[in-house]
């Protein structure tokens, strides 16, 4: 279960975001994982709890974006979605194809507690 070292990680650039942000608290922490990544959104979600108990975002509830494979098609130059196990344009249907995204996962937003007001950071 490598999400538990992506989540500790993860909460390495919230608690920066929240110190610069002077923040005292993060309440809501948002992400976008591509079908590609290599991380399961399901233990990512399990994991998150674990690796942020007693921090700044210990009481943070965790958004996960679930993000669409694009692809652009060398043939025929179509930008189109895919499927994990088929990368074929949806054009032409020709399989030379390039990944546009759907490989990445990202830290998008924090919602950010300041002593008088919340705020919204985003990375």
């Amino acid at each position: 279960m490598h999400e538990l070292s992506i989540c500790q990680s993860m909460l390495s650039q919230i608690e920066a975001v929240a110190r610069d942000n002077r923040a005292s608290a993060v309440h809501r922490v948002k992400v976008q994982i591509g079908p590609l990544s290599g991380v399961e959104p399901q233990l990512l979600q399990q994991a998150f709890p674990i690796a942020v108990a007693g921090s700044i975002a210990r009481d943070a509830i965790l958004d996960i974006e679930l993000l669409p494979i694009r692809i652009e098609c060398q043939q025929c130059g179509g930008e189109s979605e895919a499927t994990a196990n088929k990368l074929i344009c949806g054009h032409c249907g020709h399989w030379q194809t390039r990944l546009l995204s759907g490989d990445e996962m990202l830290l998008a937003s924090l919602e950010l507690d300041r002593a008088t007001n919340k705020k919204t950071a985003t990375c």
